[in-house]
């Protein structure tokens, strides 16, 4: 089974985002989204960010984390 982390961009560089994660923080590739900001909320996925996702769906997330 496959796993994607919801996260919060906090800054982007060269192409790496750095991304906050429930206050972990980690630099990923961003290189697969185009217009990309701080503020923004992506799925992660092997180092890799992998979609855009509202806020809304990061908490849906987290819920579900949880849940498990």
């Amino acid at each position: 089974m496959c796993v994607g982390l919801a996260a919060k961009v906090v800054g982007i560089k060269n192409g790496m985002a750095v991304i906050d994660a429930s206050g972990a923080r980690r630099e990923v590739s961003a290189e697969l989204l185009q217009d990309l900001e701080p503020g923004d909320y992506v799925m992660v996925h092997a180092g890799i960010a992998i979609a855009k996702i509202t806020d809304d769906d990061e908490d849906e997330t987290d819920e579900l984390m949880e849940m498990l």
